[in-house]
């Protein structure tokens, strides 16, 4: 069976990859990344059900992983993933703690176990990506809970002048008030008595991934929009559930979107400064993803406002398969 693109009743072009390339083991592997709210879990499901062959979309935001985590982190929707087969999402309780080693290892072992089958991995989280993509090499030190609750005790700014002290290196590449990085950091330097950026490196896969990223110029009216369409199905409800389960303190409740509607519950500030905030924290953090994708000048872009950007995606998807194919390795 040779490698075929051909057009169903509807009109939609399907793909069927070439014998040969089932039956290798090697892994194959299709990167949709970017900023928040450039649409990549819509176009990885359109593309994936162009497939004529079981596929499956891992996920790669880090809050995403956290089960009761819904509205605020943009998860796929229930319909969604009835769609399409999701991984790595709904896999923590909100009180455990996820390392990039916990999300690589359990990754890794997906793609693993896939054989030849296309597999797509989508978010925004670059961390998680580039433990994948250039198979980072991550101190494999399990968390320590009592350490962490002496860290967290002193609060983010405190831990993070000391990480500054001890590991300037990871420090530059860690926001202020990135918490989990920081805490990881710091934790990973005090069990191993080294600092962290000394104990990474790369080890690259060797089977073919595609990188697509994804962008847009009106992405602040996107988020703007997103976050009041999240208010509209219940955000704010969400949050006000999670603070009386888990306490107000629990770490993933002072993350973006979180944050800002805990102060609203709080009557510290209205809702529509609390919508304001998030939209303008979440273009910074936007800017600071884009920066960061940006940097990999293996990523082919694309616009999401593109009104053929499905059709010019599943090209470039067909043509790497079809290569893949012709190869038959």
């Amino acid at each position: 069976m040779d490698s075929i693109a051909k057009r169903s009743r509807n009109g939609t072009e399907s793909f069927t990859l070439h014998t040969s390339v089932l039956l290798n083991p090697s892994p194959i592997l299709i990167v949709i990344c970017g900023a928040t709210a450039t649409g990549k879990t819509a176009l990885a499901i359109a593309i994936a059900q162009r497939l004529c062959t079981p596929t499956r979309i891992l996920n790669a935001d880090s809050r995403q992983v956290y089960r009761e985590f819904d509205i605020g982190t943009a998860k796929p929707t229930p319909e969604e993933r009835q769609l399409v087969p999701h991984e790595l999402i709904d896999i923590c309780d909100p009180t455990e703690t996820l390392t990039v080693a916990d999300y690589q290892e359990r990754a890794r072992s997906i793609i693993r176990k896939s054989g030849s089958l296309p597999l797509f991995l989508v978010g925004g989280t670059g961390l998680y990506i580039r433990s994948i993509v250039r198979g980072l090499k991550i101190p494999r030190v399990p968390p320590q809970a009592e350490l962490r609750f002496q860290l967290e005790s002193i609060g983010q700014a405190q831990c993070y002048a000391m990480l500054q002290q001890v590991d300037a290196i990871a420090a530059a590449k860690i926001h202020a008030n990135d918490q989990v990085r920081t805490l990881r950091a710091l934790e990973v330097f005090y069990v191993t008595g080294k600092p962290i950026s000394t104990q990474q490196g790369e080890d690259p896969p060797t089977y073919p991934i595609l990188q697509i990223g994804l962008d847009c110029e009106d992405l602040e009216n996107r988020i703007h929009q997103r976050t009041k369409n999240m208010v509209a199905v219940g955000f704010v409800e969400e949050v006000d559930r999670l603070c009386h389960k888990y306490g107000a303190d629990l770490p993933l409740l002072n993350t973006l979107g979180y944050a800002e509607m805990k102060q609203y519950l709080a009557g510290k500030i209205s809702l529509e400064d609390a919508i304001e905030l998030t939209t303008i924290h979440t273009r910074q953090f936007a800017k600071r993803q884009r920066t960061w994708f940006r940097a990999d000048d293996s990523i082919e872009w694309f616009d999401s406002n593109d009104s053929e950007l499905i059709d010019r995606v599943w090209a470039r998807v067909v043509g790497f398969l079809s290569s893949r194919s012709n190869s038959k390795v």
